[in-house]
């Protein structure tokens, strides 16, 4: 690689880490900068999982100490996401993503206007149980989200804080931290998955993680300050612009 290309990747990981912690989506960012530097795609996939697994290393460690994450009830989710998860990376090896695309678009779209027409479900949120799960509808959705990290990783962050807080009762400040956790706890399988099949750049992975995680380290410092109404804005500009660049409108605008 030219030094170029070392900046370019520490430094749209840095991004990343800031916004997968805060909001989500930033993998997308990740993703995309590997692609354009010539990367495939499924290589792309595989070795943005080694900056995922460090960022969320460092954003636990934050947010545990601020006792942030309900570790009882977020175990059962990422136990389901975690199933979820073996079964999304070994599509992922197996079959390419583009049936997926415009489902994913129009999903985001639809998280989009929950957060304009329905804030008050997002921002307050209510106590979930903490005895954990009751329902296995919960157990489905989170097993499907996990699924879907596996296969992709880019915007999983999105689906899990849509099931934390109107599936479950989160806060989207509570549900930021439980997603770290979460995800977390179902990358690691799945990036050995990727690395037995030979996918995995370590240099590029490793370059990304040092952004990563010092964004990670930022976001999960100063998360509590923010509040859930400036993670909901956040959010609601990380979705629109996601759902616009998965339909081409930034190509067809810029191209």
């Amino acid at each position: 690689m030219e030094w170029i290309d070392y900046v370019l990747i520490a430094g749209v990981g840095l991004m990343a880490g800031f916004i997968n912690v805060l909001a989500a989506s930033g993998s997308m960012l990740a993703m995309a900068m590997l692609i354009f530097l010539g990367y495939p795609a499924n290589v792309a996939n595989a070795t943005n999982r080694v900056a995922i697994v460090l960022q969320n290393l460092v954003a636990v460690g934050n947010f545990s100490k601020q006792k942030m994450i309900s570790f009882k009830t977020t175990w059962q989710i990422a136990l389901a996401a975690l199933l979820g998860a073996i079964l999304g990376a070994f599509v992922a090896i197996e079959i390419n993503e583009r049936y997926l695309h415009y489902t994913i678009a129009s999903l985001l779209i639809f998280m989009f206007l929950l957060l304009i027409f329905k804030p008050s479900a997002w921002i307050k949120g209510k106590a979930p149980d903490a005895k954990g799960l009751k329902m296995h509808w919960q157990i489905i959705i989170f097993f499907i989200i996990g699924a879907y990290g596996g296969f992709i990783q880019a915007g999983v962050g999105l689906f899990l804080l849509a099931g934390l807080v109107l599936g479950v009762g989160y806060d989207l400040v509570k549900a930021n931290a439980a997603k770290v956790f979460i995800v977390l706890i179902y990358t690691p399988l799945a990036l050995l998955m990727f690395v037995f099949e030979g996918l995995v750049d370590w240099e590029a992975g490793l370059i990304l993680a040092a952004g990563n995680m010092t964004g990670a380290f930022f976001a999960s410092k100063y998360a509590k300050r923010t509040g859930a109404n400036f993670i909901r804005y956040l959010l609601m500009v990380v979705l629109i612009g996601s759902a616009l660049k998965m339909f081409g409108v930034f190509d067809y605008l810029f191209g």
